[in-house]
C-alpha cells in the first residue's frame, strides 16, 4: 500500500507541476468553466469534438496539485475517446474517488492512480472538479459548475 501512496504522490506532483494540454483550442466545440468554492480551484476546459469523438481536449486554471493532476491526466485519458466513453469513464472515477468502487485497472488505465483520494473526503472534489466540468460542457451547461 505504501507503494501506491508513494507513485500517487509522485504522479500527483509531475502532473501537478508540468500539467499536460494546459492550454486553449482554437475553434473549441465545447466550453465548460468550474469553480470549487471549498478551495478556490478554478478551471476552463475546452473540447474539439468531431461527430461524437473528443478530437482534443484542454484545460486552463488555477487549482491545487490533485486538481490539477487530475483535469491533466483526464485530457490525456480521453483524447479520441468517444464522448460516450467519456461519461463511462467519468462514471467509473467518480465512483472510485469516493470509495464506491475498487478501481478498475482496465477500464481507468492511469485515472487508477487517484484511487487513494478515496482517503481524503475533503479532496474528492478537487479530483472530480475537472471531471464535472466536463459533463457540464459536454451536455451545454451555460453555468459555472461547482460540482
Amino acid at each position: 500500500m505504501s507503494e501506491l501512496r508513494e507513485l500517487y504522490q509522485e504522479y500527483v506532483l509531475d502532473h501537478g507541476k508540468r500539467p499536460r494540454n494546459f492550454r486553449a483550442i482554437e475553434g473549441a466545440t465545447h466550453r465548460g468553466e468550474g469553480y470549487n468554492p471549498l478551495c478556490g480551484d478554478r478551471i476552463t476546459l475546452q473540447l474539439l469534438v468531431e461527430g461524437d469523438v473528443i478530437r482534443d481536449i484542454a484545460f486552463s486554471g488555477a487549482g491545487c496539485a490533485i486538481s490539477t493532476a487530475s483535469a491533466s491526466t483526464m485530457t490525456e485519458t480521453l483524447m479520441g475517446k468517444t464522448l460516450a466513453e467519456a461519461r463511462a469513464t467519468f462514471g467509473a472515477f467518480l465512483s472510485m474517488v469516493k470509495g464506491e468502487a475498487e478501481p478498475d485497472y482496465d477500464a481507468l488505465d492511469k485515472l487508477a492512480v487517484f484511487a487513494g483520494v478515496a482517503e481524503f473526503p475533503m479532496r474528492v472534489k478537487c479530483a472530480t472538479l475537472a471531471w464535472h466540468t466536463l459533463n457540464a460542457a459536454i451536455e451545454g451547461a451555460e453555468a459555472v459548475t461547482t460540482e
